[in-house]
């Protein structure tokens, strides 16, 4: 039995969709169980995560637990120990590549992830342990620019020139998968990428290459993106961490690797497949 948290998000969704397809016993947590539309040979169960109290009775029987740093907040080594009390032998912690540069330069730290939390609390639990630390997911370019693409032929938006090697989030579950279930695995930091870095421009322009539609990006000041963003109600904090990430441009740990090829067997997905399985959103 597997135990998942963040069972109905970016990761967690595809991860319990191919461990339901592969016939592996899959318990997903979720703080609302009749929002999660997960599938229906999947064990659903209340409980939050940040509150290992609510899930201890469904660590029973469980032999490995996927730990999100989102769901689990700061409460990943109090989860962790009462999962080896219950004799769950692997963790697999979702991290991310930025994971050891300062915590005031991670965007995603203002949106609720403890990604070096999580890791240190996997590597100090005594149980088998994975992390995974995936460059960011090509998913985020969806939900930063599909409003603009909806309404016209062009992104508008800072650092033309900001590359990093994107990630589509079906391979991040697949080696999560893997990781649950394999112990040769175990005691690896593994660095997810996609196979290619790209800028900004570049990557509108493989958007509309795959739509078949004339795209471009547009650069605008730093500030007016800023501006922009939280008009759309985003987190004026969040913006700025992030826009201060495009203008330092991509970390030395952000480098293209191989680590999914090596685990999988294949290459990364690229980003125009990605764009391709996603298509449908761009268009609304």
């Amino acid at each position: 039995m597997i135990l998942v948290t963040g069972a109905t998000g970016t990761i967690g969704r595809p991860l319990i969709s191919l461990l339901a397809r592969q016939g592996v016993a899959v318990r997903a947590v979720s703080r609302d169980p009749q929002a999660g539309a997960l599938p229906a040979d999947v064990e659903v169960v209340a409980g939050d995560p940040s509150r290992p109290d609510t899930i201890g009775k469904y660590l029973e029987g469980v032999t490995s637990l996927f730990l999100h740093p989102r769901a689990v907040g700061d409460a990943a080594g109090d989860l962790l120990a009462l999962a080896r009390q219950c004799s769950v032998t692997r963790v697999v912690a979702l991290s991310a590549i930025n994971v050891d540069d300062d915590p005031a330069e991670q965007p995603s730290r203002l949106q609720g992830d403890r990604n070096k939390e999580a890791e240190d609390a996997a590597v100090a639990s005594g149980l088998e342990w994975v992390s995974l630390r995936p460059a960011s997911f090509a998913v985020n370019t969806l939900r930063a620019w599909a409003p603009q693409l909806r309404a016209g032929d062009i992104v508008r938006g800072p650092y033309a020139g900001f590359t990093e090697p994107l990630i589509h989030e079906a391979d991040v579950a697949e080696v999560a998968a893997r990781a649950l279930v394999d112990p040769g695995l175990a005691g690896r930091k593994l660095r997810l990428t996609g196979p290619q870095a790209l800028s900004h421009e570049d990557l509108v322009s493989i958007i509309g290459h795959v739509l078949g539609r004339p795209l471009r990006y547009q650069e605008i000041p730093a500030e007016a993106y800023r501006h922009a963003m939280v008009e759309r109600g985003m987190s004026a904090a969040f913006v700025g961490a992030l826009t201060a990430r495009y203008a330092r441009g991509t970390g030395a740990a952000e480098t293209v690797t191989d680590d999914v090829e090596k685990v999988l067997g294949r290459r990364a997905h690229t980003y125009a497949e990605w764009v391709a399985d996603h298509a449908a959103a761009f268009h609304g």
